[in-house]
């Protein structure tokens, strides 16, 4: 489901350039297709995992410590526009116990968009104007029974060294303000600060302390945000991460650099290079642990078709 702007302030989607833009979409894949990973390609950045990185960031375990890394998904969840989770216990056995031992079970049936809580975003996710990843364009990848491509069950298990980039130490406060964008200098600064080469087949965390907002003030929390610009996205890109995750339940700065792009950080990520998305990371431990550097793990459930879905990503340090 695609995210509702009307609740992120100081956004137009009826501005003319807007409406231009969108319309124009062959010539807006000309820069971008096809991906430096071939025409073909459909996993994008996961391409720089390895078994050679898997054995690196396994190498980073000091404690064994573990850290998860989601969030509960709930009924009262912040979530964007339309979307919701509905969780309801279906008797199993429960009324007729069965056989000698009388086994009583329950299942559950739940409604729910995936992209409430922690989760990762597909490539199939959001495009520019009606073409995503390697300018597929809507007709290709969307079908009745989800994504014919770009699907997120598609994604390889992503085993890889991870990076804690804490944002709250770099600007020195205990939660970065909405609006604050981190473009290639704030990055760089707070990696060398941090002592931290940011290395091709990593995925890189944002710590900003919004997460101290969720279930005190869930207006402010999914409405705006600190977070990645244009400039930092495509600067990890070009670094050759897999992906890009904050404790923020959009990942880009909001509101947006540019009031007549809406989305750009999503779209210079996803759609042109094949990065994907983590939303919602809580980082609140690494940081409170000073972990920068860590093995991070992560195999998304396999629901076919799916343009986002729910995960817990382990940190282990």
């Amino acid at each position: 489901m695609r995210k509702n702007l009307s609740r992120i302030p100081r956004v137009s989607l009826c501005s003319a350039a807007l409406l231009a833009s969108l319309l124009s979409t062959t010539s807006l894949a000309q820069d971008w297709v096809p991906s430096r990973h071939g025409a073909d390609d459909r996993i994008g950045a996961a391409n720089y995992l390895s078994a050679d990185k898997v054995l690196q960031a396994a190498g980073l375990i000091t404690t064994g410590k573990v850290y998860s890394l989601g969030i509960e998904t709930a009924e009262d969840s912040p979530a964007y526009g339309s979307r919701s989770y509905e969780i309801d216990i279906v008797p199993g056995s429960d009324s007729i116990p069965v056989g000698a031992d009388a086994v009583t079970s329950n299942d559950e049936r739940v409604r729910t968009s995936f992209g409430v809580g922690s989760q990762i975003d597909g490539l199939g996710h959001l495009g520019v104007g009606h073409q995503y990843y390697n300018g597929l364009t809507t007709e290709q990848i969307v079908s009745d029974a989800g994504l014919a491509e770009l699907g997120t069950h598609t994604i390889p298990p992503i085993v890889t060294r991870g990076v804690l980039l804490d944002m709250t130490a770099y600007f020195n406060v205990d939660m970065v303000a909405e609006g604050t964008a981190f473009n290639q200098a704030e990055i760089a600064a707070a990696a060398s600060a941090q002592g931290i080469e940011i290395q091709r087949g990593d995925v890189v965390l944002f710590h900003t302390g919004w997460m101290q907002l969720l279930g005190n003030d869930d207006e402010r929390f999914i409405s705006v945000q600190p977070g990645p610009g244009v400039e930092g996205a495509s600067y990890l890109a070009k670094l050759g991460v897999v992906a890009v995750g904050a404790d923020t339940p959009a990942l880009e700065v909001i509101p947006f650099e540019n009031p007549d792009r809406s989305f750009a950080v999503h779209q210079t990520l996803l759609a042109k290079e094949g990065v994907y998305i983590l939303e919602s990371m809580n980082t609140a431990e690494l940081a409170a642990d000073g972990v920068q550097e860590f093995l991070f793990v992560l195999g998304q459930p396999k629901f076919k078709g799916a343009v986002q879905v729910v995960i817990n990503p382990i940190a282990i340090r």
